[in-house]
């Protein structure tokens, strides 16, 4: 389950699920879109993927700037049961009961996937204008930005049993920029590669 956690948090970041040709046949696609710049991130992709369904192939489909992870099965509805019309901010998202035991247990590894789909750590420099010259001070920070009300709490709710302090800077967007709160996400996150 923890491959699992770490898909669930990607899919809901970069993720969908949409049939797949003759509606009869109740195949579907999982659909994840990986940037092109973080090639290790499309590894971890595929092999959470192959860990959740090892007998599905995976393709992977070169797009603009990015790498589409395909994979068909009927069992994708099943397994990632926030799939619907529409755009995810658009609509309700909830976790099962059974993800959220997943997410309780695994829970590194989810907030791992949804900022690999939709957070950075980047370097944060402050300017300090002093009489003697100006003074810049940097320090590391994450951010994670989504439009869904409901993932952005599950992203929090995340990040508060880990013991993560965090804020919200705006609407659609989450700062951990405290030096032990980044570095408690340094141990499992890390910058994307």
């Amino acid at each position: 389950m923890d491959k699992y956690a770490y898909l669930l948090g990607i899919y809901l970041g970069d993720g969908c699920v949409s049939p797949v040709s003759d509606p009869g046949k109740q195949v579907w696609a999982l659909r994840i879109f990986c940037a092109d710049a973080y090639p290790g991130l499309i590894d971890e992709c595929v092999e959470a993927v192959r860990a959740i369904r090892p007998d599905n192939r995976i393709r992977l489909l070169p797009l603009t700037g990015c790498t589409e992870v395909n994979s068909h099965s009927k069992h994708w509805p099943c397994l990632l049961p926030q799939h619907g019309p529409g755009r995810k901010h658009d609509r309700p998202i909830s976790l099962e009961a059974w993800q959220r035991e997943a997410v309780s247990e695994y829970t590194e590894n989810f907030v791992r996937g949804l900022i690999h789909s939709d957070g950075s750590r980047s370097t944060n420099r402050v300017r300090h204008r002093l009489k003697s010259g100006d003074r810049w001070y940097e320090y590391p920070r994450y951010f994670f930005t989504n439009e869904s009300a409901d993932i952005m709490r599950l992203f929090t709710d995340a990040l508060d049993r880990l013991g993560i302090e965090w804020k919200r800077s705006n609407r659609n967007n989450i700062s951990i920029a405290k030096k032990e709160a980044v570095a408690r996400l340094d141990e499992f996150v890390g910058p994307k590669y």
